[in-house]
């Protein structure tokens, strides 16, 4: 198991020793590469990072923070590789002990107008390509995920600004994506293609809640403990508002 230790603590007067599990080392925990305001992958920040951190240390745990695409955390996790992964959920298909939800991200489907798509239900997409997050197909739901079965133009990419650059190119004709993520890439890629193209915003989704998934059951109650006094003490809102204009 990935960070932990044991050291034996003798009982003096009774001839046995008690055996008790310390952390050697900091929590390392999966975060999704760069996808702002979420996570600022070079600047060790984010709406998601800041609230992940302040949760486990308020549950008495240091984070040592590790970025991958969110296929490869899986992974990781599966093989105890890591002691915990963020934005994921019991529906990932990946056994852990997971967390209360910490965080809830707002997908919406994104078209060029000038396409003139009309999308009223998941089912709709299975007419176009797609272009989603990793893991979207477990993540978004039974219906999503039957779609993007039968869909041979859908496609998840590890890279989040990827989309952006496959739909202003014309490369896909429907992006999934958290509308906040989707905005904040755009002036990243402004030199390469025309983000002024006017985007039609579907909103098939409701919103998606995630949890962090911990190899152990201590860490997991942990960061619940942690997660309720940061809402108990106004720290959860206040960290909230700080990325609420971005």
């Amino acid at each position: 198991m990935a960070g932990w230790g044991a050291i034996a603590v003798m009982v003096l007067g009774t001839g046995c020793a008690l055996v008790s599990q310390v952390r050697a080392s900091p929590l390392l925990v999966g975060f999704g590469t760069n996808k702002p305001p979420y996570v600022f992958e070079f600047e060790g920040r984010g709406l998601e990072y800041d609230l992940v951190a302040a949760a486990l240390r308020e549950g008495g745990i240091e984070m040592q923070p590790y970025y991958a695409p969110s296929e490869r955390l899986h992974l990781m996790l599966k093989r105890g590789e890591l002691d915990a992964i963020t934005t994921t959920s019991r529906d990932s298909g990946i056994s852990a002990f997971y967390s209360d939800s910490y965080i809830e991200y707002r997908n919406v489907a994104v078209s060029l107008t000038r396409n003139r798509i009309h999308l009223q239900r998941i089912e709709d997409l299975a007419g176009y390509s797609v272009s989603a997050f990793q893991r979207a197909r477990y993540l978004l739901g039974n219906e999503f995920g039957a779609m993007a079965g039968a869909n041979s133009g859908y496609r998840e990419e590890a890279r989040q600004i990827t989309r952006n650059l496959l739909l202003y190119a014309g490369r896909v004709e429907v992006v999934v994506a958290d509308e906040r993520i989707f905005r904040a890439f755009n002036p990243l890629i402004a030199q390469q293609v025309d983000v002024q193209q006017p985007v039609t915003l579907h909103a098939l989704f409701p919103a998606t809640p995630y949890a962090v998934g911990f190899i152990d059951k201590a860490s997991r109650d942990g960061f619940n403990t942690g997660l309720a006094a940061l809402r108990a003490s106004g720290e959860y809102a206040r960290i909230m508002a700080a990325y609420a204009g971005q």
